[in-house]
Parts: structure tokens; C-alpha cells; sequence
């Protein structure tokens, strides 16, 4: 089942994240907390046999690119901007390769494609360039990102033409 984040969910997305992702990559729980607050439908949360497995995160912003910013500051987050940029796509170790993280980005993808959004941006390691390719992302090359002193690429997934 996917859902909406909520309040409560915290300590497992917590746990789930730093199972995940090195401590200089990773979000605090704090940081967790404050973007379940303000992501709303841009925080999806999948839960099979009765846990949470994995979760899909973003903001919404007007920004066509991801800053490092905006990883620390979920007050960026701008509903009615036209870009969401994906924070973290994460899955249970035991769960992974099971489908969970493909799910949880459809299920991003449609909730902006039903938003009108412009476009989806993440950032990824290379070794992950060609699962993002799978559901339509582009590879615009190395990031300026600097977070968790990594080498980071930016993928982007047009939804539908820029307004000119």
C-alpha cells in the first residue's frame, strides 16, 4: 500500500534512511520530520505486512535545478512550483530488488504528472544512472551538488513542455 506520510511515521523513515544512506548523506530525523510537514503528496510512504519498506521523498520548487540547500531547508518547498526534486528514494535492505523503490517512483511520477509539474530532478551515483533511465530520466551529467562530499549525476524526467 501506498500513502502520505504522516507524523507518526518518523522513527521508521528515520531507521529506513540510515540503513540506506551513509551518515554524511543521510537525513537527520529532524530533517525527516519537518519534510513530512511540509511535502505532503511529495512524501510517499510504502507499507507491506503491516511496515514501512521503503519511502520516496521531494519538494516542490520553481528552481529547474537541485541545490544542496535544499536538502537542509524543507521551508523551500513551494507547492505550486513546477519542479519536484527527489531527496531520497529509499527501500528496506531486506525489501530491495523486491519492486518496492520502482513502485514508490510511479507513484511519485503520477502524482506530479496529475499535478501538472514541469519536471522531476533527482541526483544519483553512477552506478544508478541506468535504473532512473528505466522510467524516462535523463542524464544531464555531474552535478554541482557537493552533498555528502560525493560524486553526484543530475537526472531529470520531463513532464511536459516549459511555457515559453
Amino acid at each position: 500500500m501506498i500513502r502520505i506520510a504522516n507524523p507518526t511515521d518518523v522513527c521508521a523513515l528515520a531507521a529506513i534512511e540510515a540503513a540506506c544512506f551513509p551518515v554524511a548523506e543521510a537525513a537527520t530525523p529532524e530533517q525527516i520530520a519537518r519534510r513530512v510537514e511540509q511535502f505532503g503528496p511529495y512524501f510517499l510512504v510504502q507499507q507491506m505486512e503491516g511496515q514501512i519498506v521503503g519511502f520516496v521523498n521531494g519538494m516542490c520548487t520553481n528552481e529547474p535545478d537541485l541545490r544542496d540547500a535544499m536538502y537542509e531547508d524543507a521551508g523551500l518547498h513551494d507547492p505550486d512550483g513546477n519542479h519536484v526534486m527527489i531527496f531520497g528514494l529509499d527501500t528496506l535492505p531486506g525489501w530491495q530488488h523486491q519492486g518496492v523503490a520502482k513502485t514508490l517512483m510511479r507513484s511519485l511520477i503520477e502524482q506530479a504528472k496529475r499535478d501538472r509539474k514541469t519536471s522531476i530532478v533527482l541526483t544519483c551515483k553512477k552506478r544508478l544512472v541506468s535504473f532512473y533511465e528505466q522510467f524516462g530520466y535523463r542524464n544531464e551529467g555531474l552535478s554541482a551538488s557537493t552533498h555528502g562530499d560525493v560524486e553526484w549525476f543530475q537526472m531529470r524526467l520531463p513532464l511536459r513542455p516549459v511555457n515559453k
